[in-house]
């Protein structure tokens, strides 16, 4: 049986397609100043164009987040959401939140701390924004029938990620105060909590797909739960160290990063066990394919490549420099856009009815941007160990490096646009698709 209030969950995945269409413009934006073009710097220079790109990021994700939570929740604790109505609301007030931070980062109206720039006045209605969407989570989950383990390990990520939100709001007139809980937020959220939230998406798409046992998955989850609280909080030292905090941290923030890339790697085998082990032939191999791409390319992206420049001895030389951005780019596209994708990909069929399995456009969506990013994420690599080698070692000075590295964004433009034809395919099969009816809702059986 389906539920008539998941089709809430359509206007998130459209508000998410939206902003990852804003995200690339501005990725542009900032490829072309890079290439020595920065042509639009009175209108949009490259700060601004930087806030913009990393704000959208984490809002597209956000809204993709939320409405996967809308879809699973209702099937999950078998009840329908208590309140469309104010899941509406709350839509409406994710999407102001995102225009008006990109209006007021154009007037330098912003907080000017890095990936928290947002205007306070905005950081409230995210607070009561977030608080509605939890409201109608946990008062659904609590009147269901039923509640598992999938949806209880990502409402808990879900609640962790609001309440690590908080410490980003507090202002210090100490930098290294400020930055030490600020790391809350950036570190906790994306390497601490939101694997969380990926692993019980990840976990119910697996039980969907493969047709594995709910019992022999969710047993997974726990691992990952483990290996996730353990490395990713004690992790955080890899930052601590370089904002003047005590040199323990130094030691803390080594071995836990190195311990990092064991709960991806976890993910990673617990998604191809589960494919493997499944006994079940979903028609939808496109989503498949998403959920399989996202365990593999977060474990190369978040997990390796994670691992392979946060150790004490590289990061000191590679801290701040693009070879965090090599790092950024796949990590936050394999472990969190690719989960939003497979979901889309998952549900689309289940809340309009049409069955666009395995399309020529989709498998292009897929191949394309895939190959694209990790086209952009070797050509942050190498620009960014020129840059380390140039700047760090040599002692050559921050523009004149900048200079010398041109060449490498004129590849890493090809790439986006590679990127960005893959993604334009899958915004056009999420537009063919069309709008969620209740007829489908109603026909379609899990």
């Amino acid at each position: 049986m389906k539920y008539k209030s998941q089709k809430v969950a359509y206007w998130f995945f459209a508000l998410s397609m939206l902003l990852l269409s804003l995200q690339i413009v501005y990725g542009f934006i900032m490829a072309f100043a890079h290439m020595g073009y920065d042509v639009l710097h009175q209108i949009t220079p490259f700060n601004t164009a930087r806030a913009v790109h990393t704000n959208l990021l984490v809002v597209w994700l956000l809204s993709g987040f939320m409405g996967a939570a809308y879809y699973i929740i209702p099937e999950e604790a078998e009840n329908e959401l208590v309140s469309v109505k104010l899941a509406y609301i709350q839509l409406i007030s994710l999407a102001v939140v995102g225009v008006v931070a990109i209006v007021g980062y154009h007037f330098n109206y912003w907080e000017g701390r890095k990936f928290l720039e947002i205007p306070r006045p905005l950081d409230w209605l995210v607070v009561v924004n977030v608080l509605t969407f939890l409201g109608i989570i946990l008062v659904t989950l609590f009147k269901g029938k039923k509640r598992t383990t999938t949806s209880l390990v990502l409402t808990m990520g879900l609640v962790f990620a609001a309440l690590l939100y908080l410490p980003g709001m507090i202002w210090f007139d100490n930098q290294t105060m400020d930055s030490f809980f600020r790391w809350w937020v950036v570190h906790l959220w994306v390497e601490g909590v939101w694997e969380l939230i990926m692993g019980g998406i990840l976990a119910f798409l697996l039980i969907k797909i493969t047709g594995v046992d709910r019992e022999v998955i969710e047993k997974w989850l726990y691992v990952i739960v483990g290996l996730t609280f353990i490395s990713g909080i004690l992790g955080t030292g890899h930052h601590y160290y370089y904002i003047g905090v005590g040199k323990a941290w130094l030691i803390i923030g080594g071995i836990f990063s190195a311990l990092e890339p064991l709960a991806f790697l976890g993910m990673a085998l617990f998604a191809i066990a589960m494919y493997r082990k499944g006994e079940k032939k979903h028609p939808n191999k496109i989503a498949l394919s998403w959920t399989l791409g996202t365990a593999i390319v977060s474990f190369v992206g978040a997990g390796l490549l994670g691992l392979a420049h946060t150790l004490p001895g590289v990061n000191m030389y590679t801290h701040g420099t693009l070879v965090t951005a090599m790092h950024g780019h796949l990590a936050f596209w394999g472990a969190y856009g690719m989960i939003v994708l497979a979901f889309i990909s998952y549900s689309m069929p289940n809340l309009t009815g049409r069955k666009f399995y395995d399309s020529t456009t989709g498998l292009l969506a897929f191949w394309l941007s895939n190959i694209g990013m990790v086209g952009m994420t070797v050509a942050f690599g190498v620009a960014g160990v020129a840059q380390v080698y140039l700047e760090r070692k040599v002692g050559i000075e921050f523009g004149v490096v900048q200079q010398e590295i041109q060449v490498h964004f004129v590849i890493l433009a090809a790439c986006a646009t590679l990127f960005t034809t893959g993604i334009g395919f899958y915004i056009y099969e999420f537009v063919k698709y069309g709008r969620p009816n209740d007829e489908a809702l109603e026909t379609i059986s899990n």
